[in-house]
């Protein structure tokens, strides 16, 4: 069973088409092996060469006329479109460019605005630190026109008394003198002068009293001069500092 043939029906179909297969490419390779022919080829591609290069300038010119877009308008639209596409890729890549830098400097400005107000703020303080010092310096001017009043006042009870000074002076050299008068004079009159004596001497103890009370004042006015001196030596030294 195994050697009996199976029949096919396309092997002589397969056969005749081989035949043919071998005359076409004999004939083929006869014909392409002619000089005559490939002249003849030749003629025929240049024919269409030609004939295509007319048809197309016609297509053009109709084109232009008709006002219809030709291949090459296609082409230089496609790559118009392509050149504004990438126009405006770059353009969008700047825009965010500009807007990250823009982002950046309101950043900065905003920065240098708070720095502005704070610094606004530190020289107001400053000024108003200005104004106060300035009021305390016109203070301590007054107080010392004060000291400077009271001084002269001083110096007027000085002179004052000095002369009270010259005049007890004057009362003892009559003292003195009374003592050395005669008894002939009447008691009656010599106690009424020792009596005005007694009164004298009372009054010049009161004016002792009132030289030590301006003493004191005048000692106190001292210090305080002192005291103010030292005020406005510390006040010119910070003034220096700032």
């Amino acid at each position: 069973m195994s050697k009996e043939k199976v029949y096919d029906p396309f092997l002589r179909f397969r056969r005749i088409s081989e035949m043919w297969e071998n005359q076409l490419n004999g004939l083929l390779y006869k014909i392409t092996d002619n000089n005559e022919f490939v002249r003849l080829l030749k003629v025929g591609t240049e024919s269409h060469a030609r004939y295509m290069e007319l048809l197309r300038k016609n297509q053009e010119l109709m084109a232009g006329v008709m006002n219809i877009p030709t291949k090459k308008d296609v082409a230089n639209v496609a790559k118009l479109s392509l050149q504004t596409e990438e126009k405006i890729d770059i353009l969008e890549e700047q825009i965010w460019n500009l807007q990250d830098s823009l982002g950046s400097l309101n950043n900065e400005n905003s920065a240098m605005f708070q720095e502005m107000v704070s610094i606004v703020k530190q020289m107001k303080n400053e000024f108003q630190k200005m104004a106060e010092e300035i009021t305390g310096t016109q203070k301590l001017k007054e107080d010392f026109q004060e000291l400077r009043q009271g001084l002269v006042d001083i110096k007027i009870i000085q002179i004052n008394l000095q002369e009270l000074r010259k005049e007890i002076e004057d009362i003892k050299g009559i003292k003195a003198e009374l003592k050395g008068i005669s008894d002939t004079f009447e008691s009656v009159k010599i106690q009424g002068d020792f009596q005005e004596l007694k009164q004298g001497i009372t009054e010049i103890s009161d004016i002792k009293k009132e030289l030590a009370k301006l003493k004191s004042l005048m000692q106190k006015g001292k210090t305080k001069d002192k005291e103010k001196e030292l005020t406005l030596t510390g006040a010119g030294t910070k003034d220096e500092r700032g």
